[in-house]
């Protein structure tokens, strides 16, 4: 009898030590965060994408609010860029975004955002032979120049804001060409109206463009085939005053 009485207070220390025994300590929950995450990165910097992805999600998960989870967030939001994996990599920017309204990394996180919506406008293929792709679909770069746009205003220091300008150059040159195209094709079925409200959107929006100059040349042709002689003059005079050696017309 007195055996197992001494047997159940045993029994009983030994589940009250357990039961006040911390799992984790904060410290060593902390080394291993760090410890997870070095690892993470150094897959990352390796160029091995989606291996990074997978190490980055198991520390995202087992920390999600450590010490490293906003430079998990942001890892991930590069991993899933250089993977290819746009969808993903857009929306984990606009978690990013919702979750941390006034983090300093913002600037970054919107320049990734404009890089994305790029790529998913990009066809490898049809631009390694040097396809003109200006008449596809371009609902995303023109998203890409929204990002850039902010991201110049709201943060005009950041280290990325001059490629940001000049990827809005650039943007703006394909928007242009795309109008263009547009407007091609409608001169060659007739649709001068249309034609003539293409190139005039590019005259309005994109004057700091060198696609102008073409742009005036759509609008003297179509207003001259509506026969709306004053305004196909008016075209003329400023495609002149401003193209003095244009040869077409």
């Amino acid at each position: 009898m007195k055996a197992n009485i001494i047997l159940i207070i045993l029994c009983a220390a030994v589940l009250s030590a357990c039961a006040g025994k911390p799992k984790e300590p904060p410290q060593a929950s902390t080394q291993s965060a760090q410890v997870m995450y070095q690892q993470a990165k150094d897959v990352l910097d390796s160029g091995l994408y989606n291996r990074a992805i997978e190490l980055l999600r198991e520390v995202e998960s087992r920390h999600p609010f450590g010490p490293v989870a906003r430079q998990v967030q942001l890892d991930l939001i590069f991993a899933y860029y250089q993977s290819g994996n746009v969808p993903q990599a857009l929306a984990s920017i606009d978690r990013f975004i919702r979750l941390n309204p006034n983090q300093p990394d913002l600037d970054y996180v919107y320049y990734m955002r404009g890089m994305s919506n790029l790529k998913t406008d990009e066809n490898t293929f049809q631009e390694f032979f040097g396809v003109d792709r200006a008449d596809r679909d371009l609902s995303s770069t023109r998203q890409a120049f929204e990002d850039f746009k902010i991201l110049v205003t709201n943060y005009p220091d950041s280290k990325y804001s001059d490629t940001a300008k000049r990827r809005m150059v650039e943007i703006k040159d394909t928007l242009a060409r795309h109008e263009l195209l547009v407007a091609d094709y409608y001169l060659r079925r007739g649709a001068y109206l249309a034609a003539a409200n293409r190139g005039k959107y590019v005259v309005e929006y994109f004057r700091d463009s060198p696609l102008v100059e073409q742009a005036l040349e759509v609008m003297v042709e179509s207003y001259g085939q509506l026969g709306l002689t004053k305004l196909r003059d008016d075209s003329y005079q400023v495609l002149k005053l401003n193209f003095p050696d244009n040869q077409r017309f």
